[in-house]
Parts: C-alpha cells; structure tokens; sequence
C-alpha cells in the first residue's frame, strides 16, 4: 500500500465540510418513536474484558442495540448508560443531533466510560430509527458504497501464550479462517514510555521476534499490522523504525503517545512503513488537530469511543478532504462491529475495519442472525436499522 500524503496546509474547517441538508420529513411522535427505558447486558468473553450491550426501548417496545465495551470500568459504564438514558426518556429516537449536544455536557473531560456509553445510546437510536423508517443504517448515512467490508484479523486479545509461538497459532488460524491481514500488539507487557534500557532492549526483542514469527507464518504476500501501543519514546521509537523495515508492515500503529501528536508526527515523517492511529481520540476538533499535524497516514476512529456513529460519519468527511484513509479501530462486540460498518460502508476514503479474531468459539452467535464473516470480509446485512437483534438464548448463557 502506498502512502498517502497528508494535506499539511489543510484549509477546510470541520464543520464547513458538514453544511446541513435539508431537513427530512420525519414521522409524528407515536409510542413507536419515543424513548422509554434501557436493558444493559454484559457478556463474559475473556481476560480482556466483558461485552457490554445495551437495547434502548420505545413507549411500545421497539427496540435497538449498541455496544459499550472497553471503556473501562464496566460498573461506571453501566451508570453512565443509565444517567444518560434518563436524558433520552420522552425524546424521539431521530434526536440525535440534540442527544450529541446533550451528552457532550457529561462526556465533556470524561474517560473512556461515559464516551462509550453515550455512544452505545447513539447507536441504539440509529438502529430505531432504521426500523421506524423500514432502512438500514447505510442507506441513512448516504447510501452503500461497499457491498461487503474487508476486515483484518486482531489476534492481540486472543493470543495466549504471548510468545512467538502463541502469536504464530493465532495467525495460523486466522489465516485459515480466510484472513489475509492479520494484527498484533507484541509490546503489550513492556510498560508504557520505558526508562531502563535493558527493559527496553528486553521488550523490543521479544516485540520483534512475535511479529517474526507471524510474518513467517502468514507469508510474504498478506499484510501484517503492528500496533506498539504507544510503549516508547521518539527516539526509541525511531530506532524501532529500523527493526521493523525487513518485515514489509502493511501499517505502524501509535508508537509514542497521541498526546500533543508532536512525536507521532515526527514517526511518521520518518517511518518507511505506512502508520495509523487515533484509537483514542474524541470529536471531530481531535481528528481535525490530528490529521493536519501530520500524525499518521490512516487515523482510526473507534465507534464506541470517538463521539459515536455520526461523529464517525463526521470524521470520516474530515479526513476525506485531506486525502486520507479511515480504518477504524474496535476489537468490539459483533454489535460494535456491525454499527463501525454501517458507517463506513458509505465511506469513499474507507480502507480496512477491525475485527477481534479468535476471543470466543460462539462469537457469531450472539446475534441471532448470526455474523457472516467469509473470507476476511463482512457480510452486512439489508434489514432496516443496523440489521441485527441480540440472540438472548447466548447473552444469557454467557452472562457476565
């Protein structure tokens, strides 16, 4: 994959890229359409963290889905989806926009938490409003530009042992599964921004012979993503630069801290590899900072933490305009999964989206349409909202 050159003199604001269209002729507020009550469901997956669910209800029952997983501590996460359920009761489920501007006054300063939250709320009402209005969530975002979604295959989560040789039957896998881009974090045990320098040589050894191992084992012709996790510093990370050039990365994820996005810049100038980040970010004024500094070739919007569905939608206008690719990040749910590629199936500049691979056996299960992945792509589907219902039957079995 060629780089692609960020546009260092941006000159288009955030919201002149976003001027409204005329406003569509909604249906009148019926028991259908107004929002009444909350369900939240958390599922147990692994070591490294719960699935959190919610399904937002209407006065008589409708009902639509969203994920809030990963925002950190699940118990605040819950509360938040609660506080914010509490500003939604009454509203009609097309008050999305208001409900932005809403939440943002909580999300405002917040972690991960009430981000993911308000998020899953949005998504629950984009969902409601495809099936109040009998369209997929595609078709409100501006119609389907891609019929199926390729995905890449992240076994970080999965992997176990962390070792080469973990990692490499990880990748075997998800190779034979049909994958032909596979991702991983081999730095994950260094801590953040390492001061001792034998810790760092430690950890970047064994960093490198993880990614070895899996380049070996998926071949020289599949991508192969590297995501640091921001672990070192500019100039350790410079030198990993060096390690990593043998081994043909298809991206370079987030070497040093996003903050001041001062150092990312600097990687990336220097990278002979493509580099892609942004897993962390908030809003379309971030993404905005962001992508004109130069930070990364690809930024990666997570659905569940960047603002939500229309912020995704947002940003991804943003980076269009600058010439770059949206990847976005989500070792989600299948729920997160499907709401990400809802969005960027409308997208012109949208390259690859994210996929947990290999976290539990009945993963695709828990829809009751169950997921249809083939050969590394997604499969959406064309019923109205985001096209799926949560099986019940497997939330309960694996109840958190």
């Amino acid at each position: 994959m060629e780089r692609r050159n960020l546009l260092q003199g941006l000159v288009v604001a955030p919201f002149a890229a976003l001027a409204p269209t005329t406003a569509l002729a909604l249906p009148r507020p019926t028991a259908e359409t107004t929002i009444a009550d909350l369900d939240v469901f958390e599922v147990h997956v692994n070591r490294r963290g719960n699935w959190v669910l919610a399904r937002l209800k209407t006065a008589n029952g409708l009902t639509g889905i969203g994920d809030a997983s990963h925002g950190g501590d699940d118990r605040q996460t819950v509360a938040y989806l609660k506080q914010l359920t509490d500003l939604l009761r009454g509203r009609q489920v097309f008050d999305v926009e208001w409900f932005r501007q809403a939440a943002n006054q909580i999300v405002a300063g917040s972690a991960g938490k009430a981000r993911s939250a308000a998020s899953a709320l949005e998504q629950c009402m984009w969902d409601l409003i495809g099936k109040t209005t009998g369209q997929p969530v595609h078709q409100l975002f501006g119609g389907r530009l891609h019929d199926r979604i390729p995905l890449y295959a992240n076994i970080n989560r999965s992997a176990d042992p962390r070792t080469p040789e973990g990692f490499a039957a990880m990748a075997q896998r998800a190779v034979d599964a049909g994958f032909d881009a596979v991702k991983l974090a081999p730095f994950d045990e260094m801590p953040k921004i390492p001061s001792d320098d034998a810790d760092v040589a430690a950890g970047t050894d064994h960093g490198i012979a993880c990614a070895e191992a899996v380049r070996q084992v998926i071949g020289p012709n599949r991508r192969l993503l590297i995501d640091v996790h921001s672990r070192f510093t500019l100039a350790q990370g410079l030198k990993l630069l060096q390690r990593f050039e043998p081994l043909n990365l298809y991206w370079l994820e987030e070497v040093t801290a996003e903050g001041g996005f001062d150092d990312l810049a600097a990687i990336n100038k220097a990278a002979p590899m493509t580099t892609a980040g942004g897993e962390a970010l908030h809003g379309i004024a971030a993404f905005y900072r962001y992508i004109q500094s130069g930070a990364v070739d690809i930024v990666m919007p997570d659905v569940k933490l960047c603002g939500g569905m229309l912020e995704l939608k947002k940003i991804a206008v943003i980076a269009e305009a600058a010439g770059v690719p949206v990847s976005p990040h989500g070792p989600a749910s299948p729920v997160g999964t499907v709401a990400a590629a809802q969005v960027m199936a409308t997208v012109p500049n949208f390259n690859i989206l994210e996929f947990a691979y290999g976290e539990v056996p009945w993963r695709a299960d828990l829809l009751d349409t169950p997921e249809d992945v083939t050969g590394g792509n997604l499969a959406l589907s064309k019923k109205p909202g985001l096209g799926v219902e949560l099986n019940m039957k497997t939330v309960a079995r694996y109840a958190a």
